[in-house]
């Protein structure tokens, strides 16, 4: 029986794979054209899995195909280099070519190939080879693709996590940018026909809404979906339809506690970027996308942040977002335990077991003025600050609404949103859920935008009340409509509450 593949390419006969057709058929048709072209997306896009069937489908047209993975050849030497690639050549394809101990003898032999054999050479981690070997590397292809019309090597692909079309691409170079090919995540549908591959074989059906949540939180990241369906399937074996409780946990697992190592690379990228990186988290900041720009292009190549559509820095992983979200949460030195002392959860209902959020909501005011938001700021090595004071904002009442949730017995989580300046989450109490949006004030005209946003989210979660909350500044001059109060926004109840806070005594 196939499983959901979480490391290395997928093998058919083990792991359930979809054919990605047209993304094969573009790569077919550059080989065709004797196009030197390079694959590059972050990790756990599927990379390998795709190259390895296009080398497929090149074997049908009578291509011989050798693929070399050179991830740890950081300190390899020339000899070592040229003596690996001959190995593979005559094992992969049965054509004999004698040992060179230079590029210029390999060049030779590569010639003298009867060119009717079709070679295509695929270096898979291009980024993992000694710098000063690529560059000689680069310089020997580069002579024969002058002349591929008279040799056997069709065609070269250098496959890589970062973009590497700014470092192959000169004036003389083969690989022209205009040729790079993109291997995009998994479209919605993909990720549908990926489930079914598994509902088909085992018989175990998986709720749709399942499945939409982990198209949605993964943003269809090949390496992702299989992890969560990998996860619900162990952790479910025995149920006959998994639903979306059983997602939840383990979103809660993935979230909380599963040791990810694509995430700790992102978390790493981030830690170097973090000042960036909280303005995506905690602002309304409109960013524009330059790929020059050296932490757009570091977190970009790292498949944390990409291009939204009007031009600007978005987030492109939701699961990502919400785990640096966490990540960066202070240590609070036992501020929960302080706020649980003073939370008398009678007082929070009515006589009909409905939650007072007002109440929820001034009592959290109280204590922004008896502890206001200074346990929340991380501090350096040197005692200086280093976070945001809107991380703060936001982790003061992420800090206090958690700790009051547990008093109340009620539920706490996030929802999967791709949008940038929020904390959204969802409050169950009682089996009641509503929806409360967390950010900071930027401008009239974004305030009123953004109860809009949330009686949409809630619309679309099927939740008839939402709950507006914006920290703002005590020392601007507000519009009278900036102002506490319950309007009906679309069919949906949107009650406003300001946080005031003095940035002057931060």
């Amino acid at each position: 029986m196939r499983e959901f593949n979480t490391s290395g390419p997928n093998i058919d006969r083990q792991h359930y794979t979809i054919k990605r057709i047209n993304i094969i058929k573009k790569g077919v048709q550059l080989v065709e054209k004797s196009k030197y072209f390079t694959i590059w997306a972050p990790r756990q896009t599927g990379k390998s899995t795709y190259f390895r069937q296009l080398a497929k489908e090149l074997q049908t047209f009578n291509y011989k195909v050798v693929h070399l993975n050179v991830e740890s050849y950081l300190d390899a030497t020339k000899e070592i280099f040229l003596k690996i690639l001959k190995i593979n050549i005559e094992e992969q394809t049965g054509i004999i070519i004698n040992e060179t101990k230079t590029f210029t003898g390999f060049e030779q032999e590569i010639r003298a190939i009867d060119k009717s054999n079709k070679c295509v050479l695929i270096i898979d981690e291009i980024e993992g080879l000694n710098p000063d070997l690529f560059g000689q590397f680069l310089h020997t292809i580069r002579n024969l693709y002058h002349s591929r019309e008279k040799n056997c090597l069709k065609s070269v692909i250098l496959v890589g996590v970062s973009n590497i079309v700014g470092v192959v691409s000169d004036n003389a170079s083969p690989f022209n940018i205009s040729d790079n090919l993109n291997v995009p995540y998994f479209t919605t549908k993909e990720v549908f026909e990926l489930f079914a591959l598994h509902e088909n074989e085992t018989k175990q059906l998986i709720e749709k809404k399942v499945k939409q949540k982990i198209s949605e939180i993964t943003a269809n990241q090949p390496g992702l979906v299989n992890g969560f369906a990998k996860k619900l399937v162990e952790s479910n074996r025995q149920k006959k339809k998994i639903d979306y409780n059983d997602y939840l946990k383990v979103e809660d697992w993935y979230l909380r506690i599963a040791i990810d190592k694509n995430f700790e690379n992102i978390h790493n990228k981030a830690k170097q970027e973090r000042a960036f990186v909280e303005r995506l988290l905690f602002t309304e900041d409109e960013i524009p996308f330059k790929i020059d720009r050296k932490s757009i292009k570091l977190l970009h190549t790292n498949g944390l942040i990409k291009e939204n559509e009007n031009g600007f820095v978005t987030f492109w992983i939701p699961f990502y977002k919400k785990r640096l979200y966490n990540a960066f949460y202070p240590y609070t030195n036992g501020e929960s335990k302080q706020i649980s002392r003073t939370i008398f959860a009678e007082e929070y209902f009515t006589e009909q077991g409905d939650i007072k959020i007002k109440k929820l909501i001034d009592t959290y005011k109280d204590y922004v003025k008896r502890r206001g938001f200074k346990p929340f700021m991380q501090k350096d090595e040197n005692g200086n600050y280093k976070s945001l004071k809107e991380s703060a904002l936001i982790y003061s009442f992420e800090t206090y609404i958690t700790a009051t949730m547990s008093e109340l017995e009620g539920k706490i989580y996030r929802e999967a949103d791709t949008g940038l300046g929020k904390s959204d989450m969802i409050i169950n109490i009682n089996n009641n859920e509503f929806l409360i949006e967390t950010k900071v004030y930027h401008s009239p005209k974004r305030f009123y935008k953004g109860k809009e946003q949330l009686a949409y989210y809630c619309k679309s979660l099927g939740l008839s009340k939402g709950i507006y909350i914006v920290f703002t500044p005590e020392n601007i001059k507000y519009p009278k409509k900036v102002k506490e109060q319950t309007e009906n926004i679309n069919e949906v109840e949107i009650t406003s509450y300001l946080i005031k806070y003095d940035e002057n005594k931060w």
